[in-house]
């Protein structure tokens, strides 16, 4: 949960530490509305990712399933800018399925923190395995960090990719490639 008056004292003093009027006209409602939005994009605090994934439906099948593509926004933890990019889930069910809204929905628990973009694809990895249970799991994260294109070496456009692999994706390079080759589609 995120502290409205502490957030808005904060950014009080970032603004005059900049050399910022808090009072001008254009500013006076600014720690406000900050405080209003890290409340809505850091909403990931307080949920858990788990409750997402815990309504299963059994299948008969274990065939792979796939959602590519599902867009996040998320804040990196070490210059408080936005990352954001497109997350692609497979994994191997074992008995169970969960609606495909739910892979989205966890995706959308752990880009509402402070996060890495590694972190970000170990945790999402992780909670399927755990909550779902299914024979293995692979994550690909793919993202453009304002951190490195606005600052720093500042080189827009470029896209950093991070990958995760659980359970029977490690031991068979077949299941992997049958990922890489249903993502260029």
């Amino acid at each position: 949960m995120v502290d409205q008056g502490k957030v808005e004292e904060a950014i009080r003093l970032l603004l005059e530490g900049i050399g910022e009027d808090t009072s001008r006209e254009g500013l006076r409602d600014t720690p406000a509305r900050i405080a209003r939005m890290y409340g809505e994009i850091m909403h990931g605090m307080s949920e858990e990712a788990g409750a997402h994934l815990s309504r299963k439906f059994s299948v008969e099948s274990n065939e792979m399933v796939l959602e590519k593509e599902i867009v996040f926004y998320s804040m990196c933890e070490h210059h408080l800018m936005p990352f954001f990019g497109k997350v692609h889930i497979a994994y191997i069910p074992d008995g169970y399925v969960v609606g495909l809204s739910k892979l989205a929905r966890t995706v959308e628990v752990f880009a509402g923190r402070l996060q890495i973009q590694e972190r970000l694809t170990a945790q999402v990895a992780d909670a399927i395995m755990e909550e779902l249970k299914p024979q293995g799991v692979m994550v690909m994260v793919e993202a453009e960090h304002m951190c490195m294109t606005m600052r720093g070496v500042k080189k827009p456009g470029s896209q950093t990719m991070t990958v995760a692999v659980r359970g029977i994706f490690e031991e068979k390079q077949e299941l992997q490639s049958r990922f890489w080759s249903c993502l260029a589609r």
